[in-house]
Formats: structure tokens, sequence, C-alpha cells
């Protein structure tokens, strides 16, 4: 089967590229048929982000293992496409260049027969043109509620350590140490 997907790129003008890709490939095929869509060299670092129907971002999955102990965490490459996509889990996110944070919507918009003659990935449909810089982003939170968690009965004093009677001997360190 083919999976055919819709990748917008999250700007206020409509860009966006149409790509069709076998269902056996993995989402390291699919970053790379993005990377070719827009016009990118391909060496920055990437990941997809799963996510819920309202575009929440959820678990990253590197284009390179990130972790700790090499050989550890699961890449791009381990990803079916197939595995990843189905008629329930449609989107995903995508970002290319974790310095200028080209940020994607990809959705998955129809599963169909291949059609003879046609190799894959391919190019169906492009609209728009890359604009030469990531369209700026304004990261913020959705309430206030997250600062109540550092509201507390505290004030500047209570976090100076050189000012009041405290001297470092009853820290255990002697003023002059080194």
């Amino acid at each position: 089967m083919i999976y055919k997907f819709r990748v917008i790129l999250d700007a206020e003008e409509d860009i966006f590229r149409d790509i069709a890709i076998e269902e056996k490939d993995t989402l390291e095929d699919l970053h790379n048929a993005i990377v070719n869509a827009f016009g990118f060299d391909g060496m920055e670092m990437a990941a997809f982000y799963t996510c819920d129907d309202q575009w929440n971002q959820e678990d990253e999955i590197p284009l390179f293992d990130t972790g700790d102990n090499p050989g550890e965490g699961l890449t791009m490459a381990d990803y079916l496409l197939s595995s990843s996509f189905d008629e329930e889990n449609t989107k995903m996110i995508y970002v290319y260049d974790f310095l200028n944070m080209w940020t994607f919507f990809v959705e998955l918009a129809a599963i169909e027969e291949p059609e003879a003659g046609v190799s894959y990935p391919d190019l169906l449909f492009s609209h728009g043109i890359m604009p030469l810089s990531a369209p700026d982003k304004e990261f913020e939170a959705d309430n206030d509620d997250f600062r109540s968690e550092f509201d507390d009965d505290y004030d500047d004093e209570d976090f100076d350590m050189f000012d009041g009677d405290d001297s470092f001997e009853d820290y255990g360190f002697e003023e002059n140490w080194n």
C-alpha cells in the first residue's frame, strides 16, 4: 500500500507538500522525502513527535540515538510507517534543524494501491515557496498555573547565603579555602 501525506510548514502562509511513500518504508525514509520535498540539505538533526488529534506533542522519535547508552534508544529507522500511522493515528509533528526549528505538521491523508510505473517516495504536489528562514515561534504556556508552584513564602533574602549572621563555618567550609 501507498501512504499519502500532506506535510504543512507551521507558518502563516500556506506552504505544504503532498508526498506518497510505501507503507513498508520507515520514518527515516519519510524524513528524507520531506527534506527533499522542501529543499533542505539534510545535514541537520531532526525528529518526529507523536501527537494527539489537537497536535499536542507527545513522544520524540529522533533521527539518531541521543540516549546516554548508545544503541538503547529507538530512532526513525526503527519505525515502519505501517506501525506508526493508520486510520486512527494520522498525525505527527516533524521538526528539522533544532537551532532554527523548522516545524511541520504531517498528516496521513490516504492509503491507496500503488500506481504502476511510479517510483516511491514521490512528490505529488507542491504549494508555496519556502521562506529563507524558519518562521518565528512564540512559546508560551496555556495559562499561568505553572507559576503557582513557585509561589511561596520565600523572598530574595532567603536565597542569599552570604548575608546575615551565618558564616561559612556553619556549613563546614572555611571562608578562604583556597
